[in-house]
């Protein structure tokens, strides 16, 4: 028992920002049941360890067997009573786990994390349905709109873990997101797995667009973020939001993978070279100035030279303010899994990864030179050694370029400053607060 007489809960978040929001949802459950709960503490000291797994590809595989077996090791040592497991990994190979994991006391899917809070002696709070307990900073939240994927690309395991896709009810997220505000939250980055498809299940038509015009009418809310588009029947409803309505950021994160037809084809995309051009270009000439992110998949089954050299002459081409590339990854029971032999060597992989992000690297210094100068608006996350951490509305937490204010302004961290830009890296922008 903890100081305060609580039983401590020591919750471990693996992957995505989606599962961050399940065990932010996971956290207030436990908070209302009376626990005491630590989220991603550098050591756990509590009596119970809760892991939310990922299992999307190999590396966050190996990341989440690794920290199931620390942990496995702390409970007989003594250190933790009680090891429990959900989310993605456990989701995908239940049956594997519990064979070859004894030491961990009960897994539990990525949708049925509600029974382990009755394993602990507690119960779930249908009324906290839409209340949940942040891990970041307290001026931003993710808002997960949706679960699943109805798409069905070669090399993606997604579909197999989370199911169909399910949209979550526009008067559930704008009661979620008004929670939020009312907590201090100033932004939100409205994330899914498919954003296109948003309302497709329960509207019967796309509904993106009049989701984000509801949560910009939410007192406090002063920038919404949109991750994970689909380029697929992309809903173009939402740039004329995005132009019109200042509190939706110019940004727009959307997976294109790949531009060959030939591996487009094979990655099951559903799209061609062509229509990729026509949207991207469209989504520059109705947003102008929008920041754009996109990630890139190199060594997929088939994938040529040819293909390779076709890829980076449109990353060249394209100037993506945001880019990142994976080497692909051979994922069992996926279709690439069963239709296809994984015949390029990791080697290759990685070198055309690595030949991509070094075009990338060099794209992304002149883009972030050429705002030396500008003006922006900033908010501001965290205090860093010598250093205020901004972000500008391009910039999405985490895995965006950041803007760094020296220590001698005088800044809060969760205000938004004007700034004018003093300098530029290759990601990272420099700046001073315009008085």
């Amino acid at each position: 028992m903890t100081k305060q007489g609580k039983r401590r809960v020591d919750v471990i978040t693996l992957g995505c920002s989606k599962n961050l929001v399940d065990s932010e949802f996971l956290i207030r459950q436990f908070e209302a049941g009376g626990f005491s709960v630590e989220h991603d503490a550098a050591e756990a000291k509590g009596e119970i360890v809760v892991i939310n797994t990922c299992g999307f590809i190999g590396d966050a595989k190996e990341e989440s067997i690794d920290t199931i077996l620390d942990f496995a090791e702390a409970k007989k040592e003594g250190r933790i009573n009680k090891l429990y497991v959900m989310g993605c990994l456990s989701e995908r190979y239940f049956d594997q786990l519990g064979k070859e994991l004894p030491e961990v006391d009960r897994f539990f899917g990525k949708f049925n994390w509600q029974e382990l809070i009755a394993d602990l002696g507690s119960a779930y709070r249908p009324d906290l349905v839409n209340e949940r307990s942040l891990t970041t900073p307290g001026h931003y939240a993710y808002l997960k709109i949706s679960e699943g994927c109805n798409r069905s690309c070669s090399y993606c395991a997604i579909p197999i873990i989370t199911g169909k896709h399910k949209s979550k009810p526009i008067e559930d997220l704008v009661e979620e997101a008004r929670l939020l505000a009312s907590q201090g939250v100033k932004e939100l980055q409205v994330i899914a797995q498919d954003l296109s498809y948003y309302g497709l299940d329960l509207y019967k038509k796309q509904m993106l667009a009049p989701l984000v015009e509801k949560l910009s009418q939410i007192e406090g809310i002063e920038w919404i973020r949109l991750h994970y588009a689909y380029p697929a029947a992309f809903p173009m409803d939402i740039l004329e939001v995005m132009e019109r309505n200042p509190k939706v950021c110019a940004y727009m994160d959307i997976a294109l993978q790949h531009i060959s037809d030939n591996m487009l084809k094979l990655m099951k995309r559903h799209v061609t070279k062509a229509d990729t051009l026509s949207l991207v270009n469209a989504m520059r000439e109705k947003v102008p100035g929008i920041h754009l992110r996109t990630t890139m998949i190199t060594g997929h089954p088939g994938e040529t030279e040819e293909d390779f050299a076709e890829l980076l002459e449109f990353v060249k081409e394209m100037r993506f303010e945001r880019l990142g590339v994976f080497p692909y990854s051979h994922e069992e029971d996926t279709y690439a899994w069963k239709n296809y032999k994984d015949n390029i060597p990791q080697e290759i992989k990685q070198a055309r990864s690595d030949e991509i992000m070094a075009l990338q690297r060099d794209i992304s210094r002149e883009i972030n030179e050429a705002k030396v100068g500008t003006r922006m608006k900033v908010i501001i996350d965290r205090k860093e050694e010598d250093f205020f951490i901004g972000r500008s509305e391009f910039d999405s937490p985490e895995v965006d370029p950041e803007v760094l204010i020296p220590v001698s302004e005088v800044v809060k961290p969760g205000h938004f400053y004007e700034v004018e830009i003093t300098a530029a890296e290759d990601y990272d922008l420099y700046a001073t607060v315009v008085d």
